[in-house]
């Protein structure tokens, strides 16, 4: 399929021809070092470089060993639970709360609208460093330091503007006129909005549902402000195996998170299809 005018000439062509062989070369360099890294975590010898054995594609120099000490080590195991507590938590309030935000955002009677959208979105804007900073100053006077309600709010923030951007990008796509039908048959405004409106905009709740996790997931900065030693996450204990400790382990866990990411971005692809496919639908 051409992505150029069938009319351009063939100056025009040759252009486009090359600007895509271009933003293919950025994301191949973009992409290299998982590349890299992802047939490394399958290192037999504790190195963080190819051995001649993997080079000359010997099956003995290749290990599924750093994989197995990620889910069997007490260190690692504590992170994955902590990690995927705090995410999962984050997610379901971060969800919730922006998608009420979107929704009173997105009211044609809402007062002071760009000013509040800014405020929201501010997390997204302002250095992670500078956010991180002022929580632990704040968070410092109500001894939310060092615990998980802390660190499950701090992450909670974060996720918020994401799923404010994708709802709001569904509601605008949102025919007011079915949810008036739907009140004017009888139905309830929250039965209404449950069997109308957020199956409408279900796509992009689970669109920014997604976001707040994989934010939450490979969030460390926050972390380093605000957790303490029981609150060690997997980004956390890859930080410090960095520091401290330089083990291949870490390469698993890279792979893991970098799949695991893939997934999630593939089940985006997949909704936002979705969501293309009701809009045609509906029209």
């Amino acid at each position: 399929m051409a992505y150029y005018p069938s009319k351009s000439n063939w100056s025009q062509k040759l252009f486009f021809i090359l600007l895509k062989l271009f933003a293919f070369l950025v994301l191949f360099f973009l992409i290299l070092p998982l590349l890299i890294v992802i047939p490394l975590s399958f290192n037999a010898e504790p190195y963080f470089s190819f051995t001649q054995s993997m080079l000359n594609l010997d099956p003995n120099a290749y290990s599924l060993k750093w994989y197995q000490a990620f889910f069997t080590t007490p260190i690692w195991l504590t992170a994955i639970k902590n990690s995927l507590l705090v995410a999962v938590i984050s997610t379901f309030l971060a969800t919730l709360l922006g998608t009420l935000a979107a929704l009173g955002l997105n009211a044609p009677s809402m007062p002071f609208k760009r000013l509040t959208m800014a405020i929201f979105l501010s997390p997204m804007i302002v250095p992670l460093i500078i956010t991180a900073a002022g929580m632990f100053f704040f968070y410092a006077k109500f001894n939310l330091v060092g615990s998980y309600l802390g660190l499950i709010l701090a992450h909670t923030s974060l996720g918020i503007p994401f799923v404010i951007i994708t709802v709001s990008a569904a509601l605008k796509n949102f025919d007011q006129s079915l949810y008036n039908a739907a009140r004017l048959c009888g139905a309830t405004p929250l039965k209404a909005f449950f069997t109308i409106t957020f199956v409408l905009i279900k796509p992009g709740v689970l669109s920014g549902a997604l976001f707040a996790f994989v934010t939450s997931l490979d969030e460390i900065v926050l972390v380093l402000f605000l957790a303490g030693p029981e609150q060690r996450t997997i980004p956390r204990q890859m930080f410090s195996g960095l520091r401290e400790q330089i083990n291949p382990t870490i390469l698993a866990v890279s792979s893991i998170l970098t799949l695991t990411t893939l997934l999630l971005l593939i089940i985006l692809l997949m909704l936002r299809h979705r969501e293309k496919t009701d809009e045609s639908i509906l029209e």
